[in-house]
């Protein structure tokens, strides 16, 4: 498993074909769960060296499938994936492994393993950050965009409904993450009335 190459490949892809439409799920979205899977991942104490690089290649990878649709992408990614690890080393068990963690970030997620429930803490670690307005509202526009959400009353409704269903699932973020998560809840109900 070569990661250096695999992470070099894949950022250069994403930089040059990811639409620019994709205010939220572009690079930096998938820049910032790499970061997030790596801090979590060591506070989890995860410290084997394949974990580690089978997480960081899962977090790469996990919104690849945007690449060529929407809906669905995490199948489509997974399809990818299995397509172009091979010929950086990695074994048909690895690709498993990281095609797991892909589709766990599906919503609902549904992580089976410690390395699932790391991507997918990290893949919503904004939820209870204090950026979380501004990358939310990046969300919004990246739906506006595609006619998924009809206007901003609508998208509070949403994130309310999201917000009240989330879940986080490590010990770390459930720790580090979920007062702030529940206070942006707060917050929202009282600024919209639902």
């Amino acid at each position: 498993m070569n990661l250096a190459d695999t992470k070099q490949f894949i950022v250069s892809k994403l930089r040059s074909e990811l639409s620019p439409t994709l205010y939220y799920h572009g690079l930096h979205h998938v820049l910032d769960v790499v970061e997030a899977a790596e801090r979590i991942a060591w506070a989890e104490s995860i410290t084997d060296a394949e974990s580690l690089d089978l997480l960081q290649t899962a977090a790469l990878f996990h919104d690849v499938g945007f690449l060529s649709t929407y809906k669905g992408h995490e199948e489509v990614g997974c399809d990818y994936v299995r397509r172009v690890l091979p010929d950086f080393g990695y074994t048909p068990a690895q690709i498993n492994d990281i095609c797991g963690m892909i589709m766990a970030t599906q919503i609902p997620q549904t992580p089976q393993t410690k390395l699932e429930e790391i991507l997918c803490d990290a893949d919503l670690d904004y939820l209870g950050r204090d950026d979380f307005e501004p990358i939310a509202h990046t969300l919004y526009n990246e739906l506006k965009t595609r006619d998924m959400v009809a206007d901003e009353r609508a998208w509070n409704h949403i994130q309310i409904k999201f917000l009240g269903g989330h879940r986080y699932w490590t010990p770390t973020a459930i720790a580090t993450r979920q007062a702030a998560k529940e206070q942006h809840l707060d917050e929202l109900k009282a600024s919209t009335g639902f």
